[in-house]
This record gives C-alpha cells, sequence and structure tokens, in this order.
C-alpha cells in the first residue's frame, strides 16, 4: 500500500486515506463516534482520502474511532493497526497530539475471584451479576462494595477490574468488592424504572450482603442511561449509596435533548430528570456525587446542567472530563482520579 494512503495525523488534522488501486468501490465515508461535517472521501489516484481538522479548527478531542463506509459496508480501517473493542464490535482508532493511556494500566494487580449470581424473584425478574473480590478475601469479610450498571460490559471495555486490582495493589484504593450488574433488558429497566429501582435496593443489595458484606453504604456507578438509573435509584432511596460515578448521564431535557425525542422511554427519562431539577433541596442522606464526561459529547450540556443543579441543592458533587467523545475508553480513562478521590470521600 502505498505511504501516502496510509491513514496519518497530521499538524490539525487527520488524513483518513484508503486504498484501492482498482477502482472498485463507488463511494467511500467515514464513520464515527463524534458529530464531523461532511465525511464523504474524495477518489484520488490509487484510492480514496479525506482530510477532517481537529483541535481548534474542529471538535476538541484527543482520539478519534471510527470507521470506513465502503459502498455501504462498515469496516475497520486497513492502514491502520490499532482498533478498539465495542458492544458493537471493533473500530479503529488514532491517538491524536496530546492523549496518553492512563498511568494505571500498567501498574501491577492484586489477584482477583469471581463468582455469579442471579437474584430471582425481583419487580424486573431475575437480576444476573458477576461478583470480583480480591483473592484473598474470606467471602464473610466486610468490605466496601462498588455496583456497576452495565458491569460486564465496563469490565470487558473498560477494564473496571483491573483499575480496581491496580488501585488496590499500589495502596491508591482500599480493598473493595466490585458487582458488575448485567443489565438485562437494558433501555427499560435504567429509563428511571421504579421497578428496577425497586429491584436493586430491595433485592440485590440484601442478597450481596448476605454472601458477602458490605461495609457501610456502597458506591453505584454508571454510563450513559446507566448513570441515569443510578440517579434515580439513589434519588428514590435517599442513604442507600453513599456515592455514585455518573459517567456521560443521558440525563435528558426537552430544551437541550430534542434529538432524543424519539427514544422509546423519553417521557419517563425526561420526567425524572425535571423532578431532579424542579426540587430545591436535596433529601437527608443524599450520596457524593463524582460527573464525568467527554468534551465532544452530545450529553455534555445535560451533564452540566445536572452537576451544577446537585451542588446548587447541597450535594457534594466533582467534575472531570477528558477529550474524547461517548465511548467506552472515555469512560475507563475518566476513573481515575474520579472514582479514586469518591471512593477515598465516601469510605475514608
Amino acid at each position: 500500500m502505498p505511504a501516502e494512503l496510509v491513514t496519518t495525523v497530521l499538524e490539525g488534522a487527520t488524513a483518513f486515506r484508503l486504498a484501492d488501486p482498482d477502482g472498485l468501490a463507488e463511494a467511500v465515508t467515514l464513520w464515527c463516534h463524534l458529530d464531523l461535517a461532511d465525511t464523504t472521501f474524495a477518489r484520488v489516484p490509487g484510492g480514496w482520502e479525506l482530510d477532517l481538522p481537529f483541535g481548534a479548527q474542529g471538535p476538541a478531542v484527543d482520539r478519534v474511532e471510527y470507521l470506513f463506509d465502503v459502498d455501504g459496508t462498515l469496516g475497520l480501517d486497513p492502514g491502520n493497526p490499532l482498533t478498539v473493542a465495542g458492544a458493537f464490535g471493533d473500530h479503529s482508532w488514532l491517538p491524536l497530539p496530546g492523549y496518553a493511556t492512563p498511568a494505571w494500566l500498567d501498574d501491577r494487580r492484586v489477584e482477583g475471584r469471581r463468582t455469579t449470581a442471579a437474584v430471582a424473584g425481583t419487580p424486573v425478574g431475575t437480576v444476573d451479576l458477576e461478583l470480583w473480590s480480591p483473592a484473598d478475601a474470606p467471602a464473610d469479610e466486610p468490605l466496601p462494595l462498588l455496583l456497576a450498571h452495565d458491569g460486564p460490559e465496563m469490565d470487558r471495555y473498560g477494564d473496571l477490574t483491573g483499575f480496581v486490582a491496580a488501585g488496590i495493589a499500589t495502596g491508591r484504593l482500599p480493598r473493595l468488592r466490585v458487582a458488575l450488574l448485567v443489565p438485562g433488558e437494558r433501555n427499560a429497566r435504567y429509563a428511571a424504572n421504579p421497578a428496577y429501582a425497586a429491584s436493586l435496593t430491595d433485592h440485590v443489595l440484601p442478597h450481596l450482603d448476605t454472601r458477602a458484606p458490605s461495609l457501610g453504604p456502597p458506591v453505584l456507578m454508571g454510563q450513559s442511561l446507566g448513570a441515569l438509573a443510578a440517579l434515580h435509584v439513589a434519588w428514590t432511596s435517599p442513604g442507600a449509596f453513599a456515592g455514585l460515578l455518573l459517567q456521560s448521564g443521558s440525563f435528558f431535557t426537552e430544551d437541550l435533548d430534542p434529538q432524543e425525542a424519539g427514544f422509546e422511554h423519553w417521557a419517563s427519562v425526561t420526567n425524572f430528570v425535571s423532578t431532579v431539577l424542579d426540587a430545591e433541596r436535596a433529601a437527608p442522606g443524599a450520596p457524593v456525587v463524582a460527573f464525568t464526561c467527554g468534551s465532544a459529547e452530545e450529553n455534555l450540556a445535560n451533564n452540566r446542567l445536572m452537576a451544577d443543579h446537585l451542588a446548587a441543592m447541597g450535594v457534594e458533587v466533582s467534575w472531570a472530563q477528558v477529550r474524547d467523545g461517548h465511548t467506552w475508553t472515555c469512560w475507563r480513562d475518566l476513573l481515575d482520579p474520579p472514582l479514586t478521590d469518591l471512593v477515598h470521600r465516601v469510605w475514608a
């Protein structure tokens, strides 16, 4: 493949290139996790090319995830060996100037032990989960507990238990357990659903406490719709959680998010968000809340609004963001320091 037809990061831009020496493709466009302008490739000798600006002239990001759409078929960039896994398959990705992977990825890690559980008979049916514990922790040892919505996905694509294992090994985190909650019927459960909230607080938490006792109220985390569900559960059960990590939450409002109005549970989500935004004071026992978001996300504005409002209500709130979009890597890169600091604030 000619060097000039290999995707290359340039100063302030990325040159996407696709070799097509035999002229077999009829049209090439770029699918990207960011909101970009025209992403249609131009035909050039030997293939196709597309130059896109980033930084001052385009999306303020430090990394890009993308696919090539060749005549209606999505695929990886054959000229780029970098790929990242996700719930919808692998994507090609590029680090832009300024991007660095988290240092903790290279840290040593304690050994872990995994067990599974199926909590039956809840208002939303069976809730499945996987429980990660330090390998040397007796089952009856009380330890802090972190619950994660979309847990298996955040673990697979965001290395959640790896982060915890590294934090324990290096002393940045206390010994703790992680309950990776399987979403099941995700949209129905996570869209501010009272039945799911009751399932978590009245069934899942008591079940976990019988097999792995928690040292004080747990922390609950989630991404996107899972973050909305975490806030909803904590809002409807004050005191049930010591802290929340809300990453790129789907805190939709009619003013900020009209593009989401076709979502099947739009009314449930916006009604709950309105309830929170109309409140003037937090309930006693409100958890400490850490918000994180990507700089190039549609959810950035509604996350800012929610964080500012909770802070004005007297909730202890922190904010962190990185230059990325709505991706598992964005959420992985925002585990430290936000989750590290949250753990120390609530379990010191």
